[in-house]
């Protein structure tokens, strides 16, 4: 028997259901273009910048004839979205709170499944009326999208920036556009008690305030919020009420019949390393563009020791928050679990270790610990994705260097104690030998550490997690 607990990729949409000529009504997105969407101007041009992010590429593809979206009874577009942004279907996790514009949709018996991989998340509704998605673009961070679920003949993406920005752009989410997990005290509808208190669940985030308002399938729903709703008892305290636990749910019409706790570790971690990564990548770009309109519009060297003090604190700050939280600082304990029942019960754990590069010595930041801590080398592997290459100068140069000081122990300061030695010289091992174009400052270390040849080759044919 699996059970649930509460996340919240929230979105903020609006459906509109019109007839027309005497036909049935029908459910049609209409997604809301006017208003006010912060960063919409110089520099970082959120509503109108080019886009590569993989929704968008893949909305490109589709309109040159190169893919095209499959329909299929029962499951509507899901099955071939998933496909082609490369997203497997063993990371779906399961959220019963109302935190969708499709909320009349959900409950404790008919909850949202989600699915993601590095770069993107998919949220589908049983019977709803759109596929929800939010893509990580390299330099932009999330974009919101729109898929209508009723056939169509030529099926879109819809960007709905306005709607969803409203509850994308917060504390939650760093003040960026991003995502966020929010861990709830549900009512037996599925409704959040205005009363209680709400939680942003990530990494650091203690076990017992997690996934209210989830499912959770495994172990680490003992002791948590998961699989429950709040008890229907007098009393109490209103801002923590007890919770009763939920009874088995029909998972049959869903891709897979649970909502995977190996996930659910995975999702609270790089939900808000995105986040950390656009921050970094927005404050940097600011920074600069107000020195530079400072100046006059000249050109300004990005070169932090060159820079004001103001700006290069409103650079550091957020550059050093990503690099701690990138290195796993303050992650809360699993408590011990069962790490090869854990992987063993787990698709979704296999799969993802499957993934990205793996060192000479068959090393990979995908490896799991699970039985203390997430990962057995604590650094997060979006190291590897688009987004992190794209974060600006001098923020990657000071990412890098910071990391580069932790992990030749440079660095020993009590912040960094999660890392033992062996820690910090796999980590650093791994990089050497599977990240391509790291720093100088790293290649000449190495020499002068006398490591490997093999550990500075190019490792340009890699393949990236799609």
């Amino acid at each position: 028997m699996w059970r649930l607990a509460v996340p919240a990729l929230v979105l903020g949409l609006i459906v509109a259901v019109a007839g027309y000529f005497g036909a049935p009504a029908r459910a049609q997105i209409a997604v809301q273009n006017q208003g006010y969407v912060p960063f919409s101007d110089a520099p970082i041009y959120y509503r109108s910048a080019a886009l590569s992010d993989p929704v968008a590429v893949l909305q490109r593809q589709i309109a040159d004839g190169k893919v095209k979206l499959t329909y299929e009874p029962g499951h509507g577009y899901l099955k071939s979205v998933l496909a082609l942004l490369k997203v497997p279907q063993s990371s779906q996790t399961l959220v019963f709170s109302k935190t969708s514009f499709q909320s009349s949709k959900i409950s404790p018996q008919q909850p949202r499944a989600l699915y993601y991989n590095d770069d993107v998340y998919v949220g589908a509704v049983h019977d709803g009326k759109a596929i929800e998605l939010i893509s990580f673009d390299p330099k932009q961070g999330a974009i919101f999208y729109l898929l209508n679920e009723p056939k169509a003949d030529q099926p879109a993406f819809q960007r709905a920036e306005l709607d969803c920005t409203q509850c994308h752009i917060a504390a939650g989410t760093r003040g960026v556009p991003g995502v966020l997990l929010r861990s709830v005290f549900p009512n037996s509808a599925g409704v959040a008690a205005s009363r209680a208190a709400s939680y942003i669940t990530d990494q650091k985030s203690p076990q017992d305030q997690r996934w209210g308002g989830w499912y959770v399938t495994g172990a680490l729903a003992a002791g948590s919020m998961g699989n429950a709703t709040i008890a229907q008892v007098g009393g109490g305290d209103p801002a923590h009420p007890s919770l009763a636990p939920l009874p088995a749910v029909d998972t049959s019409a869903y891709l897979n019949p649970g909502s995977d706790q190996v996930a659910l570790l995975v999702l609270a971690h790089q939900t808000q390393m995105h986040n950390l990564i656009t921050l970094t990548n927005y404050q940097t770009r600011l920074a600069l563009y107000a020195l530079n309109k400072g100046a006059g519009g000249g050109a300004v060297t990005p070169s932090l020791d060159a820079l004001p003090e103001a700006t290069r604190a409103q650079i550091e700050k957020p550059a050093e928050q990503l690099l701690r939280y990138m290195l796993f600082v303050d992650e809360t304990p699993l408590g011990g679990l069962d790490a090869r029942k854990a992987i063993a019960t787990s698709d979704y754990a296999r799969e993802f270790a499957a993934r990205g590069p793996r060192d000479a010595r068959r090393r990979s930041l995908r490896d799991f610990d699970l039985h203390d801590r997430i990962f057995r080398y604590p650094c997060s592997y979006l190291i590897y994705s688009d987004a992190f290459d794209a974060l600006p100068e001098p923020a990657k140069g000071y990412v890098y260097h910071r990391l580069l000081q932790v992990l030749t122990s440079q660095d020993q300061s009590p912040d960094f104690a999660n890392l033992k030695p062996a820690d910090r010289q796999a980590i650093l091992s791994i990089l050497l030998d599977t990240k391509p174009g790291l720093p100088a400052e790293w290649r000449d270390h190495a020499r002068a550490s006398h490591l490997r040849t093999a550990s500075l080759r190019p490792i340009n044919a890699q393949p990236k997690e799609g």
